[in-house]
């Protein structure tokens, strides 16, 4: 399992911050994290005050890495890059996750590596993980300053005969009373950009395969852009059917059959194809390997 608790006593009142230091081996500032995210127990009771003292019986939840032999396809001495396939999370979603890549991530290169970015569970392909903080650190800056480029292969609804430049900003749904989608098209939402560019036209399904380059990352970008022009995904349960499937498939009732039978496929068809990106005065553009990602 990818979480475990380890139980000890100590006798003498010391403060929290310094008992998880010491027994994990860690700075003050990973301790103080750790405590944040509720993983240290004292007398079975969760311990939110990094500088109180305790004493006693003491819980600690620790991550502990499995392996289902998954590599890198790309790697330095500071960073790697995972061709993730789809159906596999990013980050484990709560303690119950039993494998997500970064179980991976930190099997191979340790506790203090880290994924530096995300993308949605079925969607397959690239996604990069630097192995310290220092590499952690400049990756997220370069997302955050827009220097980090991607492309996706997705496989869209009807023809899409030439490019398309998508300018129309998302906002976040607070209200899922209506409506179930995370997010929207609205002009109070935040600038939202992608460039969607044609690749092949398949006439006996009405399909098109097409290169999705964001401009802007924000969640479901990509999705929602392309169902707004009317080209869902293939395969997308969220945007690309009606309101009682994807309640259904939120709720854990739609059956793969029906789901096939309303979406197209049994996966969301979307691939982060390549990733471009400068890190120590060289350029990287890596391609995924993987066959379009589209794989059952």
């Amino acid at each position: 399992m990818a979480f475990e608790k380890i139980d000890f006593f100590i006798d003498k009142e010391t403060k929290a911050f310094r008992v998880v230091m010491d027994k994990l081996v860690c700075s003050l500032r990973e301790a103080q994290r750790y405590i944040d995210k509720q993983r240290l127990f004292c007398e079975d009771k969760v311990v939110s005050k990094k500088s109180k003292y305790i004493k006693g019986k003491i819980s600690l939840v620790i991550f502990k890495p499995n392996t289902k032999g998954l590599t890198p396809i790309f790697q330095t001495d500071d960073f790697a890059i995972f061709d993730k396939p789809s159906g596999l999370l990013v980050h484990p979603k709560n303690r119950n996750t039993s494998y997500s890549l970064t179980d991976e991530v930190k099997y191979l290169f340790g506790d203090k590596a880290n994924i530096v970015h995300r993308i949605d569970k079925e969607t397959s392909g690239l996604v990069l993980a630097a192995k310290h903080r220092d590499a952690e650190i400049f990756f997220k800056n370069s997302f955050q300053k827009k220097e980090i480029k991607k492309g996706y292969l997705a496989l869209v609804k009807g023809k899409v005969k030439s490019e398309i430049f998508i300018n129309k900003p998302i906002k976040i749904n607070r209200d899922y009373s209506k409506i179930k989608i995370k997010v929207f098209i609205d002009s109070e939402g935040k600038e939202a950009k992608t460039i969607i560019k044609p690749i092949k036209y398949f006439k006996e399904n009405d399909t098109t395969l097409v290169e999705a380059i964001p401009l802007t990352g924000r969640q479901h970008q990509i999705r929602v852009h392309l169902f707004h022009m009317k080209h869902p995904i293939v395969g997308d349960p969220i945007y690309g059917t009606d309101y009682k499937s994807a309640s259904d498939y939120l709720d854990g009732k739609l059956s793969k059959n029906e789901r096939i039978k309303f979406t197209g496929a049994n996966r969301l068809m979307l691939h982060a194809n390549w990733i471009e990106f400068f890190y120590d005065k060289i350029r990287y553009k890596i391609y995924s390997k993987e066959d379009l990602g589209f794989r059952d």
